[in-house]
């Protein structure tokens, strides 16, 4: 900045606080008493705004402060693992933890991050996939017994259909046919529940047929025949789990964090959780 720039500079200056900042002689300038005070002021702030970067900077990078998180209730089981590795990890961290399977909204509710199996309607929200998973079409040996077997796919609107509230498609269950077309059937059942673990112990028990996700151990129960795997030529749609959060931009470290670490858990563990 040339010598003229910077004395228009300290004019509007002296302007606008209405105070002389400087004494000028031919030979030299030095401050006035309301310069060198306006100084120390402006050197204090200064140092004061390069300690709030520098803070600023260190939250930002370091691991730290409470992560509010929402996880859809069935994905406990498999996600509780990662929020103790991240607590073990991160010491300087904290989790408020919540679960459920009502529609959340994550600005509104001061959440960082949600993973759930639901697509955000919300376009400002940012969505990173992090699995997908296989329904599972079975029954227990002894309901085929009484009722006999579905071979067809509208056969199932014939039968004691045990549905799962939280599943996408109300009673519409969803499958990919012959041919790689997607079809449906209607179905109806005396058993209508949110709760997962009820509905399994039910088709245990040889109530029913349910369409239920691989992640709740089905497929152990079905290589050992307790369940039997109905109808294989059509193959039930597959569903993703979603991390959800308000914003690309500035992405916390502990939201990183916890989406790393989560995607490095469901790699590792892929097959025994019945992940694709």
């Amino acid at each position: 900045m040339s010598t003229t720039a910077v004395s228009n500079h300290i004019q509007a200056l002296e302007n606008h606080l209405g105070a002389r900042l400087l004494n000028r002689t031919t030979r030299r300038v030095s401050l006035t008493d309301v310069g060198r005070t306006y100084y120390e002021h402006c050197r204090r702030i200064l140092a004061e705004l390069e300690e709030a970067d520098q803070a600023a900077g260190l939250l930002q990078s370091t691991v730290r402060g409470t992560l509010r998180l929402y996880i859809g209730v069935h994905m406990v089981p498999f996600l509780a693992p990662v929020v103790l590795e991240f607590l073990q990890r991160h010491p300087e961290a904290s989790i408020d933890l919540n679960t459920g399977e009502r529609e959340v909204d994550i600005v509104d509710e001061g959440l960082d991050l949600a993973i759930r199996a639901v697509q955000p309607a919300d376009g400002h929200i940012v969505l990173r996939k992090l699995a997908s998973w296989h329904h599972i079409l079975c029954c227990a040996p002894s309901y085929i017994e009484r009722h006999g077997m579905p071979h067809r796919l509208e056969d199932l609107a014939q039968h004691n259909c045990l549905r799962f509230a939280l599943y996408p498609f109300g009673d519409e269950w969803q499958f990919i046919g012959p041919g790689e077309t997607q079809v449906s059937v209607k179905v109806t059942g005396n058993l209508f529940t949110n709760n997962a673990a009820t509905m399994l112990q039910a088709a245990r028990a040889g109530h029913g047929i349910i369409l239920a996700a691989s992640f709740l151990g089905l497929a152990d129960e079905v290589r050992s025949g307790q369940l039997v795997r109905l109808l294989p030529d059509h193959r039930p749609i597959d569903f993703a789990i979603n991390a959800t959060y308000p914003t690309r931009h500035h992405l916390s470290s502990k939201v990183r964090a916890f989406l790393d670490l989560a995607a490095e858990h469901i790699a590792r563990h892929r097959g025994e959780l019945g992940f694709d």
